[in-house]
């Protein structure tokens, strides 16, 4: 079944899109214009601006959401790249967090019984996570500790490089590496560790420190992107995407669990629980759709004024595909014309990335 006879048939009234890479948001989402429906995008990412890449992959956003209803973003920081990247109205963009299960991820008391301390990282082990600075990190921290581990999850191809660094060193009993994690065991490995390290470079909201906060986990940060505004300043170390600083706030977090001086895990975790819930994370996001709803419906006029103001030849260029999308659709209403599957007017919400779901009324 295709988008357009999916759209259609459903009664689709908002076609909510994720992530800048999803094609099939994009598709979706432009699909959806054309047949006058309206439409969200979320942004999970920080981009740059410099390099070719960035360039281009800017320019498909600003083509892709000139005409969209409304944008949410997972930190202010984000949303002012996402704004800048995409030439997007501010007032048009909203920020609501991600969320996590605080049941899911609970601090557990395990009898380990040797007093060791256990750094955690969880992490794709790509440049952009920082595994150069890790690697710099490592030898630094078992040398100078004799009771600290380190205990990594995740894959990637700086893998090569924390191997080769555990083989110089010769820190065979002091690293694990883990590998690929399942989703459904990250709370368990947390919970064998007391600090959680995160040696980002670039990050819009990151998942994994609130994860580990909400294990109770003393968190050590890279201040990065919207990391600083993730965490109450009292459960997060910050520390500038250096080797030197990073090492400055293990150390001051090592010795501070030695004195006894930090906040037990439940404590940490009651705090955490209650920042990033699913209900809150709704709450907000149903705001953002009942404010679409408002708005009118998108037009083969509006939407070619705002492609216009995206350049002089792409955005005429992208024009002639507007003009072919709603050709087609309006040939395809001749020849296969879409019954709804419902009796009744219905609204329901669209997940281009995963899934097409139904909010109200019958299947």
């Amino acid at each position: 079944m295709d988008t357009r006879t999916i759209l259609l048939s459903e009664k689709i009234d908002i076609v909510h899109g994720h992530s800048s890479f999803s094609t099939l948001a994009h598709e979706t989402m432009f699909h959806a214009k054309t047949l006058g429906i309206f439409t969200v995008f979320t942004d999970h990412s920080l981009f740059g601006f410099a390099d070719a890449s960035s360039i281009l992959t800017n320019k498909i956003l600003e083509l892709s959401l000139a005409d969209v209803n409304h944008a949410i973003c997972v930190s202010h920081t984000s949303k002012e790249n996402t704004v800048l990247r995409a030439n997007l109205q501010p007032q048009n963009v909203f920020v609501i967090p991600n969320a996590i299960d605080p049941n899911e991820f609970s601090p557990v008391e395990l009898s380990n019984g040797d007093g060791r301390l256990r750094i955690i990282v969880m992490s794709r082990l790509v440049y952009r996570k920082g595994m150069d600075l890790l690697a710099g990190i490592m030898p630094e921290i078992c040398q100078h500790y004799s009771d600290v581990d380190f205990i990594i999850g995740g894959d990637g191809p700086k893998r090569l490089l924390l191997e080769e660094t555990k083989e110089i060193y010769q820190l065979h009993d002091r690293i694990q590496f883990l590998g690929a994690v399942p989703h459904n065991r990250v709370s368990e490995i947390l919970n064998q560790g007391d600090i959680f390290l995160n040696t980002s470079l670039t990050e819009a909201f990151c998942m994994s420190i609130v994860e580990a906060a909400c294990c109770g986990l003393q968190v050590v940060s890279t201040s990065v992107g919207g990391i600083p505004e993730v965490l109450p300043t009292d459960l997060i170390h910050l520390a500038d995407p250096s080797v030197h600083s990073l090492l400055t706030n293990l150390h001051k977090v090592i010795e501070n669990i030695r004195k006894g001086n930090v906040t037990s895990k439940p404590e940490i975790h009651k705090k955490v629980s209650r920042l990033y819930t699913w209900p809150k994370v709704a709450s907000r996001t149903e705001a953002v759709y009942h404010s679409v709803m408002k708005q009118r419906r998108p037009t083969l006029k509006g939407r070619i004024q705002k492609v216009l103001s995206c350049g002089p030849v792409i955005g005429k260029l992208f024009i002639i595909f507007i003009f072919l999308d709603h050709l087609v659709c309006r040939i395809l209403d001749i020849i296969q014309p879409v019954k709804s599957k419902h009796s009744e007017d219905i609204t329901t919400k669209v997940h281009c990335e995963t899934h097409f779901a139904v909010k109200s009324g019958k299947r």
